[in-house]
This record gives C-alpha cells, structure tokens and sequence, in this order.
C-alpha cells in the first residue's frame, strides 16, 4: 500500500496500518497456546495498573519521554538549527493521546504482552531490548520510505528507537512488567514527536535519538544489563 493519510501527524503513510500486525500474530499464537482464555489474559493486559506496585515508576513513565522532548529542543536551539515547520496546534493533544495510545496498545501487545519475556530469558534483559529495538526499528522502514523520509534521517531515527525499546524494557521490567507501562511511554513517543518543530529535518530526529541513547545508558548502568531491575545502589 502508497500514499499517505490526510490529517495526521508525521506524514503517516497507509503502510502504517499495518500497526495492527504484532497485535493479529500476539493473539493467533496466543490462541494456539492457550485457547480463548490466553488470549483473554493477554488482552486484558492493556490497562494492567495493578502490576504497578511502586507508584514512582509512574514518573519515568510519564515524564522521561516529554523530557527528552525538552532537552533536544534545548539543544537544537542552543546550538542554532532551525526549528521552523508548521506547529502542531494544542487543541489536538487529546486526539493524538488518544491516537497514539490505540496504535502503540495494538504494538505492544505483540512486542511486549508476546515476545519480550521469551526473549529476556534466553538473553538478558538489554540483549532482548537491543533485538527487539532492532526488530521494531526495521519494521517501521517501509512506512517511513513510504512518507519520504531520506537514509539520513531513517538512521537518525533507528537509533532513537533502539534506545526508546531499552527504556521501555527497563520500565517494564521494574513496573511488574507491565503492558500499560510499555504503551504509555510508546504513545508518547509519537505525541512528543509530533510536537517538534521540524521534525522532518534529519538533526532533529537525531538528536532526540542521541538523547534517547544517554537516558538508556544511565537506565543500563544503574540497573544492570541482565534485568535492568536491579538498581546498582540500593
């Protein structure tokens, strides 16, 4: 499938339908394994709150992603690049929360509600968030060819989302491994990317990917490559 779809963010092609692939496979598999009542256990995960036992996990889920946002707007204005382009208007916040959430739930269903433990017990909790990043990233090459976005920024891109998986399995793995935490921070993910001023110019992708990359180390030499929930100084 070409082209693209009117009115939303980020030049989404029609080849971002395809969101709802990881969820499709998550449930056939799910229903091969356990019938009716796997794929029900599996769904009902979305909205899974009460795994969260500590509630300042709520913090990194909720404030890393826009606050990465900030400092490579800060940076991008320090050092001087433009940051034209037309605005994304206030008042589509709630939309876009909306949006944003229902594409990242029919994600992370595959990714995290399906894939990510097998994963984490064969390699290690950042060796699975490298693979999975890489994974997720290349399966996103067709709609962002598709939205005429160069190899520049593709690669700038690819890293951010490398980076974003780790932090993603970092908060999973010490929320209870959680599936509404996974699908916060992704739909956030795109909010804040919709937000930034020219985000089809290459630098700024690539400096939300370096940003991005700074916050997965901290989070891995905190908490360790192997589970990434064993915080270094308790």
């Amino acid at each position: 499938m070409t082209g693209s779809i009117n009115g939303l963010p980020m030049n989404l092609p029609v080849s971002a339908l395809m969101v709802v692939c990881p969820a499709v496979a998550a449930v056939v598999l799910e229903y091969r394994q356990e019938r009716t009542k796997g794929v029900k256990r599996l769904l009902a995960r979305v909205f899974d709150c009460s795994r969260i036992q500590h509630k300042v996990w709520y913090i990194p889920m909720l404030f890393i992603i826009p606050m990465i946002g900030l400092l490579s707007f800060a940076t991008l204005r320090i050092i001087g690049l433009p940051l034209s382009g037309p605005p994304t208007p206030w008042s589509s916040l709630p939309f876009l929360l909306v949006l944003f959430f229902i594409s990242a739930a029919f994600e992370e269903i595959g990714w995290m509600g399906y894939a990510i433990d097998p994963l984490q017990n064969r390699w290690g909790a950042l060796r699975a968030g490298l693979i999975m990043g890489g994974v997720w990233g290349i399966w996103h090459i067709i709609p962002l060819i598709e939205a005429h976005h160069p190899p520049l920024w593709i690669a700038c891109w690819f890293l951010g989302t490398v980076a974003a998986r780790v932090i993603i399995v970092w908060v999973y793995n010490n929320t209870g491994k959680s599936m509404f935490g996974a699908i916060i921070i992704h739909a956030l993910l795109n909010v804040i990317d919709s937000f930034l001023p020219n985000y089809d110019a290459s630098y700024v992708p690539g400096m939300t990917g370096i940003w991005t990359a700074i916050a997965a180390w901290i989070a891995v030499f905190l908490w360790g490559s192997k589970t990434l929930a064993k915080y270094r100084y308790a």
